[in-house]
């Protein structure tokens, strides 16, 4: 009689843990499925859905030295940019809803670093004025000076370091232009 019990008192407490068991696994589950945090790697910020065009200007290269390739190389990635990132159309209308235009405002280079009296890292920098025009909300029209440095070794001319970050260079103009134009940053 005594067994008969022990075994009942023993399936009793063993049931009683899976049950306890089985609640926890059913909260951590339902805790696990109704949490969410919401996190978006998208460039940008939403676009109104009345906007539906844009068109991109040939920017202009005004700095006192001028890197021939950089305009053009500038525009068109804008463009692809744009394109790529966004749902808009591109056109070449004067009645884009977007119209972006600018030029480079900026290009030299000075002495970052000295060491034993000679230079040991020269900074280009790159500056790029931006236009935004919104045809069909003209309080979001803007005009803005955008800025970059790129540290090379003195030891390298002009020429090389212009080759070593070309691609660098566009890409972080055309990114300063798009962030500032479809991101909330």
């Amino acid at each position: 009689m005594i067994l008969k019990n022990r075994k009942v008192k023993d399936g009793a407490v063993s049931s009683f843990f899976s049950l306890k068991l089985l609640i926890v696994l059913t909260l951590i589950l339902a805790i696990f499925n109704y949490a969410s945090c919401k996190y978006s790697f998208k460039d940008t910020s939403p676009i109104p859905e009345e906007i539906k065009t844009f068109r991109v200007n040939f920017f202009e290269n005004k700095a006192r030295y001028v890197n021939p390739q950089l305009s053009p190389a500038v525009t068109e990635r804008t463009k692809q940019k744009i394109i790529g990132n966004t749902r808009l159309r591109q056109t070449n209308d004067e009645d884009a809803h977007y119209d972006i235009s600018g030029y480079i405002s900026d290009y030299n280079v000075t002495t970052s670093g000295i060491s034993n009296n000679n230079a040991s890292a020269n900074r280009l920098s790159v500056s790029f004025h931006l236009v935004f025009k919104n045809t069909l909300d003209q309080t979001k029209n803007f005009e803005t000076d955008l800025s970059n440095n790129f540290d090379f070794p003195a030891n390298q001319s002009l020429e090389q370091a212009q080759a070593a970050l070309g691609e660098e260079i566009v890409k972080n103009i055309v990114d300063a232009i798009f962030n500032k134009i479809f991101s909330n940053w």
